[in-house]
């Protein structure tokens, strides 16, 4: 029971970082300074982040046509067959 609460806390927090790492990658991508390093994206993204991150790409309209991003919709199922198991 605790850790439900625990892991569901959790993949709220790694989503929201996720969300806004997004964010800022988009909005400094706009003003042409220093990015995110794409790679770090995807790794949030793989620790449980990829539901945050794919609703601020389609949000955001940020890094949607990489095909390396598309992982991230990838991610998205798989931690669904975690999270239902």
């Amino acid at each position: 029971m605790i850790f439900q609460k625990s892991f569901i806390i959790y993949l709220i927090i790694i989503n929201l970082i996720a969300f806004f790492l997004c964010f800022l990658d988009k909005r400094k991508a706009i003003r042409g300074k220093f990015r995110i390093p794409e790679d770090v994206l995807i790794f949030v993204s793989l620790i449980g982040g990829c539901f945050g991150m794919g609703i601020a790409m389609n949000i955001f309209r940020h890094k949607i046509k990489k095909l390396k991003f598309k992982l991230v919709y990838l991610f998205c199922i798989i931690w669904l067959f975690i999270f239902i198991s």
